[in-house]
């Protein structure tokens, strides 16, 4: 069934030129689709990020996407915080935080936030 197809991460923004700016310019982002001022298609590795406009954005309370950047996770999070990204920081059973980044035994993750509240993060796999 669905096991062996692509699946996207889908975004909701209320302003789309403020989203293109901070998916292209902060987090270096190339769209490859457009639908006018409705939602841009990126291109993420080997997955897709729509990111569409709505009047819900920004209503999601739980993470909406993640990228996952393996043993990289200190230079990403240094890389996107020279581009202006303040990063969140939660206190959630189970996790330390070592400055911007909150570590669970092997797993370690960094969450930020577009401009329209939608939480991001980035993973170490």
């Amino acid at each position: 069934m669905l096991g062996d197809k692509e699946a996207a991460a889908t975004i909701a923004v209320k302003d789309l030129g403020a989203a293109k700016e901070f998916y292209e310019r902060k987090l270096g982002l190339k769209p490859v689709d457009s639908e006018g001022d409705e939602a841009v298609t990126y291109r993420s590795g080997l997955t897709k990020v729509v990111v569409y406009r709505s009047q819900y954005a920004g209503t999601n309370r739980a993470t909406a996407a993640n990228w996952i950047v393996g043993k990289d996770l200190e230079g990403e999070v240094e890389a996107l915080r020279e581009r202006g990204i303040r990063f969140e920081h939660y206190d959630l059973p189970g996790l330390k935080r070592q400055g911007d980044i909150h570590v669970a035994g092997d797993m370690k993750v960094a969450w930020f936030k577009d401009p329209d509240g939608n939480i991001l993060s980035l993973v170490s796999g």
